[in-house]
């Protein structure tokens, strides 16, 4: 028997971390089992051709938040195409599916329910020996034109029966992105959240991932990304984890999901030694308000929080992202923006905002109605409206977290954004406002890259301000964008000032060539680009800046800045 365990991922970047779990799990008992990955952006007709090329006898698709409705389609395809072809379907996304979901899609075999190892193994073991199946835990069967459910059971205890797929080859390393996990489970029973449902925090043993890790980090995969939901649960394993990582680790950077709020001293002093861009931490906030965080069952000691990502912020060690959700119960328009306000004088170097998305299975889903929150009935089921916050609300907050993606998310606009800030008196204040002219304008409608991005930007505040604040806004908007994007000089966006007087271009040539006589014979390119400021610097109303953009193959841009005002020249490189 032929088995092809497939899935469609967003990007093609992404792999897969459970298709090999599943395989690794069920072994060479269940016959022959292949590992086939697309994406949602892939026609249709090709994946079927794909799969159905392959010759197999049953085809098990993993179904998530974004890869529903296509893979939904494509097992009617599959079903029309190869008749009594068995259809398996699993993950989190149809784990709470039942009978509806049979009668609409009638080439369904069969269903697993939550963590699948154990009972795709028990169903595609059955067909193997070609005989019937049972009522097999967590699944639900088409059976001679009836519905046979399983009854439920706990999920593995013993993490470790799962071999590991990447000592048996069967994880793809090659795309430079893997997923890894080192337990299931969560000590948190945050309602939005699926894991709400498995509270017991499993944990593979600590041998195991080693093995794995030592695997991962030989291989010199470029980044790792742990989906354990909150990896620092226990912070003794969790230090020895980061322990074995800096002591083995060649090139590898690793991605957390961390609870700040439980870092304690002695893992805190370990962080402080971590490598620069070696380690990543995605830190959920989710909401400032107290009772919103009561209401949600999340149990977080803010204070304790901020004072951590303080911390590791001073360090300036370690690359944090920090996510704030909109739509969760109590929380209104102003509460958000005071959370935006709170989570950015954290400085994180991300700053992620979405509205919640109430998933199938969790309890604030369960709670929906009697809480008066309307949501998309269709993936990814994000909330619509409710009592505290209305429709238009939830977009304008939507808006503006696109725009703090695009803008501050990027790191390129920095000193503009301190500018707006000041001028509109809070950091989400700005950001509501220019997200407030940005759909004025129709520009959410399209995609924009970052030139085009300065420049409407410009135009925004070309059009809004006036006077000395204009002309501070503009100059800020020019610097950051010098600072970020080669300034070519037959195309000089308009908001530079660059008529230069005869001892400043004296000083420019000169410095110029004093840095081509550096680098020469290094194999690095040098090109420039001068222009004038006269608001950035209180004690020298006339400052030339000048930017040198170094380019090498195999290494990305880097700028230099140089800084001369009339009275004598004073340098400045970063």
């Amino acid at each position: 028997m032929r088995t092809v365990l497939t899935t469609l991922h967003s990007k093609f970047i992404h792999n897969s971390l459970a298709l090999p779990c599943l395989a690794a799990y069920c072994g060479s008992d269940c016959g022959e089992l292949l590992i086939r990955e697309f994406t949602v952006h892939e026609p249709r007709e090709s994946i079927l051709a794909m799969l159905l090329a392959e010759q197999p006898d049953v085809v098990a698709c993993s179904v998530y938040l974004w890869n529903r409705r296509e893979t939904l389609d494509l097992v009617d395809a599959l079903a029309v195409a190869r008749p009594g072809l068995r259809i398996v379907l699993g993950g989190p996304e149809v784990s709470f599916d039942g009978p509806d979901l049979f009668a609409r899609h009638p080439g369904l075999t069969a269903l697993v329910r939550g963590e699948g190892e154990a009972a795709l193994r028990a169903l595609l073991l059955a067909w193997h020996q070609d005989r019937p199946p049972g009522a097999i835990p967590r699944t639900v069967l088409r059976r001679d034109g009836q519905l046979v459910s399983g009854p439920d059971s706990p999920p593995l205890l013993e993490l470790d029966r799962i071999p590991s797929p990447f000592e048996r080859g069967l994880a793809d390393l090659a795309r430079g992105f893997v997923y890894y996990e080192t337990s299931r489970g969560c000590p948190f029973r945050c309602s939005f959240c699926l894991s709400a449902r498995d509270d017991r925090v499993r944990s593979y043993a600590m041998e195991r991932i080693f093995s794995d890790l030592r695997l991962l980090m030989q291989q010199r995969v470029a980044k790792v990304k742990l989906v354990d939901r909150t990896f620092n649960y226990d912070a003794a394993r969790a230090r020895e984890i980061f322990s074995f990582i800096l002591a083995h680790n060649l090139e590898t950077h690793f991605h957390f999901e961390i609870a700040a709020h439980l870092l304690d001293e002695p893992t805190l002093e370990l962080l402080d030694r971590v490598p620069a861009d070696t380690f990543q931490f995605e830190i959920g906030v989710q909401s400032t308000l107290e009772s919103t965080l009561e209401t949600i069952d999340r149990r977080v000691n803010l204070a304790k929080l901020e004072d951590n990502v303080r911390r590791l912020r001073q360090s300036g060690r370690i690359h944090l992202h920090l996510d704030l959700v909109a739509g969760l119960p109590g929380d209104d328009y102003t509460g958000f923006l005071a959370s935006i306000d709170r989570v950015i004088a954290l400085e994180p170097h991300h700053l992620q905002i979405e509205p919640v998305k109430l998933l199938p299975g969790s309890p604030l889903r369960d709670q929906a109605a009697g809480l008066q929150i309307r949501f998309d009935p269709n993936p990814p089921y994000t909330v619509l409206a409710s009592p505290d916050l209305s429709f238009s609300e939830l977009q304008q907050i939507q808006d503006l977290g696109r725009l703090v993606d695009l803008t501050y998310n990027s790191g390129c606009f920095m000193a503009v954004l301190q500018e707006l800030t000041a001028a509109n008196g809070s950091f989400a204040a700005a950001m509501a406002w220019l997200a407030a002219a940005w759909r004025r304008r129709g520009l959410f409608r399209f995609p924009c890259n970052r030139q085009a991005l300065f420049q409407k930007l410009f135009e925004i505040v070309e059009g809004h301000y006036q006077g000395r604040l204009r002309d501070r806004l503009v100059e800020r908007l020019a610097y950051d964008y010098a600072r970020c994007e080669r300034v070519v000089t037959n195309r000089v966006p308009v908001f530079f000032q660059t008529s230069l007087g005869p001892e400043e271009r004296h000083w420019v040539q000169q410095t110029v060539q004093a840095r081509t006589d550096q680098i020469r014979g290094k194999g690095i390119k040098l090109q420039y680009f001068a222009a004038v400021f006269t608001t950035i610097h209180s004690s020298a109303p006339r400052t030339v800046h000048l930017f040198l953009y170094l380019t090498q193959t195999g290494a990305g841009m880097q700028v230099e800045e140089r800084r001369f005002v009339q009275e004598g020249p004073r340098s400045g490189q970063e």
